[in-house]
């Protein structure tokens, strides 16, 4: 595993896993300082292209983490910057609170390079994803897979599910090849119980969850980000469909109990195989204890402090270590949570994306996800 970091308007963290079938490239990009929308755009998407240009990588998955006002420029600013490297396919364009560096949170890129090349998936006509075919292994992801035709959040939550799994299908796979879900819920306070009732009906009618099943939940993270498209929700997903039946579901690790055990159908973390090795996904996790309640209410370094050592543990329990971590996002609730985390955050070497928006409870202030690459 390598690591570069490079400061200038733009802190752009690269962390690097090669295999002699392809170079997996983490890229975490971040304001140094607040600016106006268009100059912190300009400065991001040029270092980043000319990262991706630099290593021959092509992407596989983005997000971009802004307030609203900057997602009404960013995607032209992202398409001249990216100009020949732009594929067509989207990121996922998420609308969270302005934080302390300004209009434009982060954002997070894994691209690849190898001698095979990206191949896009379409969904309605619409780039939605990408496909990459290596040797015995296929890798496929989803980006802001959404359906805003539909009126009730609920009725928007079922369709895209069936949606995703409708590009699935076109390559003979299904949710049993997914070990990562990313769940974009706007207003998630009002609704994210009635969002589990209808991700758990679609698991169970799938198979995923339930009795006879062997519980094969993705990994996920669940957070009130507003698709920037006016969706009531939006998803990310990634797929391994080669080699089958090779993604480990860990419903509970760490110091976490089951969260379907309170009706959330997700895994704590899984193990997949990716083009450059394994990979670790850990799912969004907060400060809760292994009866599910919430602790250290009230406390933001409380909160903060139990999240990572609650992420650490299952880290610990899939032998990774800090320097394994290729990609990580805090949630925070506020500005003022933001502050207390980014005094603490550089006792952590990880690759640090802040965002702020609501976790999935009110008594929640913070919430971390990562993605680690051991060693062999």
């Amino acid at each position: 595993m390598r690591g570069d970091k490079i400061e200038m308007a733009v802190n752009l963290d690269t962390r690097i896993a090669e295999s002699p079938a392809a170079t997996e490239i983490y890229i975490s990009a971040t304001p140094t300082k607040n600016a106006p929308p268009q100059n912190q755009a300009r400065q991001i998407f040029s270092a980043i292209g000319d990262t991706l240009r630099s290593k021959r990588a092509h992407i596989l998955q983005e997000q971009v983490f802004a307030a609203q006002n900057a997602m009404e420029i960013i995607p032209q600013i992202r398409s001249k910057a990216y100009d020949d490297i732009d594929d067509g396919v989207a990121p996922s364009f998420l609308v969270g609170r302005e934080g302390i560096l300004g209009p434009i949170a982060a954002v997070q890129v894994h691209a690849i390079s190898a001698d095979a090349k990206t191949e896009v998936i379409n969904l309605d006509h619409t780039p939605f994803g990408r496909i990459l075919r290596l040797p015995a292994r296929t890798y496929l992801t989803l980006s802001g897979v959404s359906a805003p035709k539909f009126a009730q959040a609920t009725e928007q939550a079922g369709a895209m599910l069936e949606k995703a799994e409708s590009a699935l299908k076109q390559f003979g796979a299904d949710f049993l090849s997914v070990p990562r879900t990313w769940m974009w819920l706007g207003d998630i306070l009002s609704w994210y119980s009635d969002f589990n009732q209808v991700r758990n009906k679609f698991f169970t009618e799938r198979g995923t969850i339930g009795k006879p099943s062997r519980q094969s939940m993705p990994a996920s993270t669940g957070i009130g980000l507003a698709p920037a498209d006016g969706s009531k929700c939006a998803m990310d997903l990634i797929a391994v469909l080669e080699p089958s039946d090779s993604i480990q579901y860990l419903p509970a690790v760490g110091k976490q109990h089951c969260a379907l055990e309170y009706g959330s159908a997700f895994s704590r973390a899984s193990r997949a195989i990716t083009p450059a090795g394994e990979t670790v996904f850990v799912s969004g996790t907060a400060s809760i204890d292994a009866n599910g309640a919430t602790t250290n209410i009230g406390d933001a370094p409380g909160q903060i402090n139990t999240t990572i050592e609650n992420v650490r543990a299952v880290l610990r329990d899939m032998h990774c270590a800090d320097e394994d971590v290729v990609q990580v996002v805090a949630y925070c609730k506020t500005t003022e949570v933001e502050k207390i985390f980014n005094d603490a955050k550089a006792a952590f070497p990880w690759p640090w994306v802040m965002v702020i928006c609501d976790i999935c409870r009110p008594d929640l202030l913070f919430e971390i996800e990562a993605a680690a690459m051991p060693h062999k």
